[in-house]
């Protein structure tokens, strides 16, 4: 069985930092594309940054571009996002997902219907 275990969110002023990880088992983890989602109060979820199988490609949305940087060791089968200058907006519920790309796929993709396994949230609040 595949699962995803997102952790590291909290309570952060803003200009703070945070590192999300994203630890996973039950699947060949170098097989597997990565992103980063999140949804806030009200909101949709939205994409936040995705990976390559190798960690060759990246990509960001435009609000967290020069902020946020996403990672992952293979080795580990883990995944971080670190977040730096966090704003109020950033505020949400952030999840990790993975899928395997097929020869018709992008190698990496911030399309959440693409994604195949998801992990539970790890909440984010940036308050004073």
């Amino acid at each position: 069985e595949v699962q995803l275990q997102a952790s590291g969110g909290g309570l952060v002023q803003p200009g703070g930092s945070l590192r999300l990880s994203c630890a996973a088992s039950g699947l060949a983890f170098d097989d597997y594309a990565l992103g980063w989602f999140r949804q806030a109060p009200g909101k949709e979820r939205e994409g936040v940054s995705c990976m390559s199988r190798t960690g060759r490609s990246t990509y960001y949305e435009d609000s967290v571009k020069g902020r946020f940087t996403m990672s992952r060791e293979n080795a580990k089968n883990t995944a971080y996002l670190q977040m730096n200058s966090l704003k109020p907006e950033d505020t949400a519920v952030y999840y990790c997902a993975t899928y395997k790309p097929r020869a018709d796929q992008s190698t990496y993709s911030i399309d959440p219907s693409i994604y195949e396994h998801w992990s539970q949230g790890t909440l984010v609040t940036v308050s004073s």
